[in-house]
């Protein structure tokens, strides 16, 4: 499988380490209208996360919605992430994800 393009690159992603640090993103996020991602490692695994309440202008296309519900839905099958992971509608996590580079 081809990796995708970086749509911003890692030295541009802001480090939010730490629960004050998360939290401080969190709020830029929303003070600027922008989608929220984070990249997390939890014990030896990685959870990812996209909110977007943090950009109501955003909307994801139901076709998009579709692709991702389907692609979690198989991870979760295959057992490559949790079955308490969510595709959605607003906010999209998956846990425990097994490397930093898969995240």
């Amino acid at each position: 499988m081809q990796s995708l393009p970086e749509p911003c690159p890692a030295d541009l992603m802001p480090d939010a380490t730490g629960v004050d640090a998360f939290n401080a993103e969190y709020r830029a996020a929303k003070q600027q209208r922008t989608v929220f991602v984070a990249v997390e490692r939890l014990g030896p695994h990685w959870t990812v996360k996209a909110d977007l309440l943090t950009a109501p202008q955003h909307v994801v296309d139901d076709v998009v919605y579709d692709a991702v519900r389907v692609a979690v839905t198989q991870l979760i099958r295959s057992g490559e992430i949790r079955r308490d992971s969510s595709a959605g509608p607003l906010y999209f996590v998956l846990y425990d994800v097994d490397s930093e580079q898969r995240a």
